[in-house]
């Protein structure tokens, strides 16, 4: 059992700024000593991997869709009690959510759970006095929701922030700890899909100290720190199964081009008796030796398409393992590489892995986003007929017209209004792939059955 305080950092909807107050001030408290415990609220897989880099240790998602309560309040709980401050980044705006007329999947309902208070980041970019009214809005919204301060962003001026302070603290309850002006040199890279992965980008040392600096000099942390409640977290009992002695090695892809993994997967991956072992679609000329199993996750296998083509001996023993009837579970840019041809948006095709019989193409605009609930039509690797599991589809491409319904669907899909009539979680031999990514602490148990089915193929299969 141990203490530790905590804070939810939202913004007053997406691009405020919340990544870059939440990067800095996750390195100004590591610079001082303290162990930080990152989170993300929301369906993310590239803020966490940055979180990783200015925190020192792996972040962890947080969903109020996807994820019961008890699950979110259990994974908050185990990594908070490693630290000293647990540092939450929110989704979108404040109280964005699943949809309009609730608070599911929101910031606000996770700072409720945590019982956590907030630090509003408001985009100051073109505000004067009406930021009054904007920051009072949002203070009085719901009641439930506590605020430990607001701090502006993108400030044109030092006077700027003067003004803002003088036409807001008459209006607000909250204090007004600080803002940071507009630099363009901290500035996070973006792409189609959102930051820049940390592996295809790193924050250096240097970006990283210069987040820290201007948090330290622009944000009163000593007020913020002061206002924080300490938390007694106690010793958990795990939601995890009792991890088992590893029966099973699981190749798991790793590299710039498939990065997209939530840690509590592989986790619990690993509690069913599962040994991790990485490879590299990109790198590796051969698979490592004696596997059961082989997960490929999301990533931008697009922007690596000619390299992974020309990687022709890993394609080709991925193809005979599925063909063997190894287990094979691959999600969004796992899937796209496990298809036959990658289309580019340019027009470019590069030959994949061949395990389905489709093309899939890039294009330029988004193709799908929203949370989804998959319920499994028969028995898959992820377990029996009618099991459910959440997660959600994000991505630019989708397999090209006319090569959908070749494969054997696994999948009924529903989205917030109802199921969504498309073909979806393709299976071939013991090979499941789909678009959609999953966060098996939705259903822990499909854990349990994809290393069963590894440890099956270990037993019966394996050649």
């Amino acid at each position: 059992m141990g203490t530790v305080s905590g804070l939810v950092i939202a913004g007053t909807h997406s691009g405020a700024g919340k990544t870059t107050v939440a990067l800095g001030l996750m390195a100004a408290l590591r610079r001082r000593g303290l162990r930080v415990a990152p989170f993300k609220v929301g369906p993310d897989f590239i803020d966490p991997g940055h979180h990783a880099q200015a925190a020192g240790c792996a972040s962890r998602n947080l969903d109020g869709w996807m994820l019961s309560r008890e699950y979110n309040l259990h994974a908050f709980r185990r990594q908070a009690a490693e630290a000293d401050v647990a540092v939450v980044e929110g989704v979108m705006g404040l109280f964005d959510g699943a949809g309009g007329d609730g608070e599911e999947g929101s910031t606000a309902q996770m700072a409720k759970w945590l019982g956590l208070p907030v630090l509003l980041v408001v985009d100051a970019a073109g505000l004067a006095r009406s930021a009054a009214a904007l920051v009072q809005g949002f203070e009085r919204f719901d009641p439930a929701v506590h605020f430990a301060g607001v701090c502006f962003n993108n400030l044109g001026s030092t006077g700027h922030l003067d003004y803002l302070r003088e036409a807001t603290e008459q209006h607000i309850h909250m204090p007004v700890l600080g803002g940071l002006v507009r630099d363009e040199g901290v500035g996070l890279p973006e792409r189609h899909l959102g930051l820049v992965t940390a592996e295809d980008c790193p924050l250096s040392e240097d970006v990283l100290g210069r987040l820290a600096d201007r948090l330290e000099a622009d944000l009163d942390l000593e007020r913020l720190l002061a206002a924080l409640p300490e938390m007694i977290v106690p010793a958990q009992e795990d939601l995890l199964p009792i991890r088992k002695k590893a029966s099973v090695r699981i190749g798991v892809a790793r590299d710039p081009a498939f990065c997209f993994y939530y840690p509590d997967n592989l986790d619990l991956l690993a509690a069913a008796g599962a040994h991790i072992v990485p490879f590299s679609p990109l790198n590796d000329a051969t698979l490592p030796e004696a596997l059961d199993g082989i997960y490929l996750g999301g990533g931008y296998p697009e922007l690596h398409a000619a390299r992974l083509a020309a990687n022709e001996s890993l394609r080709h023993a991925i193809r005979q393992r599925s063909l063997e009837g190894m287990p094979i579970y691959a999600e969004c840019g796992g899937f796209m590489y496990l298809c036959r041809e990658l289309g580019l948006a340019d027009g470019a095709v590069y030959p994949m892995c061949g395990c389905f019989p489709y093309r899939t193409r890039m294009y330029s605009r988004l193709r799908r986003l929203g949370y989804r609930q998959v319920q499994l039509m028969g028995d898959t690797l992820l377990g029996p007929a009618g099991a459910v599991l959440r997660g959600h589809e994000f991505h630019y491409s989708d397999l090209e017209a006319g090569e959908s319904g070749k494969g054997l669907t696994a999948y009924t899909l529903s989205g917030r209004h109802g199921q969504i009539r498309t073909n979806e979680g393709h299976m071939v031999h013991n090979t499941l792939g789909s678009y959609v990514h999953l966060h098996w602490g939705s259903r822990p148990e499909s854990a349990e059955a994809f290393v069963t089915a590894c440890r099956k193929y270990r037993e019966v299969g394996r050649k």
